[in-house]
C-alpha cells in the first residue's frame, strides 16, 4: 500500500505542468502506458509476491491482466481529483476495496 500511495503522490506531483493547471500525460493516455509496462510490472512482482515463490510465467498465469490495468487506470484517475494532500486518504479507502482490502484495513 505504501508503495503504491508514493508512487501516485510522485505521479500527480511529475505529471502536473509548471502552470498547475494541465498535465503531461492526459487521463485518457495511459491505457496504453499500462499495456506496455504490465509485462515488466508482473516479472518485478514475482519476486516480491509470496517472497518470490511463483515465476514470471506462473504469476501471469494467475492473473488477469485486463483487470489490473483498470484498476491502475482507476487509481491513476485520483491523481487528476484529489490534491496531493487528499491522496493518501483517498487511496487507503480504494485499497480497502479491493479483494484482501478489508482484512488489510482491520491489519489482518
Amino acid at each position: 500500500a505504501a508503495s503504491i500511495r508514493g508512487s501516485l503522490i510522485e505521479i500527480k506531483k511529475i505529471n502536473l505542468q509548471e502552470n498547475k493547471k494541465s498535465y503531461y500525460i492526459k487521463q485518457d493516455q495511459w491505457q496504453e502506458i499500462l499495456e506496455e509496462a504490465i509485462e515488466v510490472a508482473i516479472s518485478d512482482a514475482s519476486v516480491e509476491v509470496f517472497d518470490g515463490t511463483y515465476t514470471p510465467f506462473q504469476l501471469l498465469d494467475m492473473v488477469d491482466k485486463n483487470q489490473i490495468i483498470t484498476i491502475a487506470q482507476n487509481l491513476l484517475a485520483l491523481t487528476y481529483n484529489y490534491s496531493k494532500k487528499e491522496l493518501p486518504a483517498i487511496v487507503n479507502n480504494f485499497l480497502t476495496e479491493l479483494p484482501g482490502g478489508e482484512n488489510w484495513r482491520l491489519g489482518k
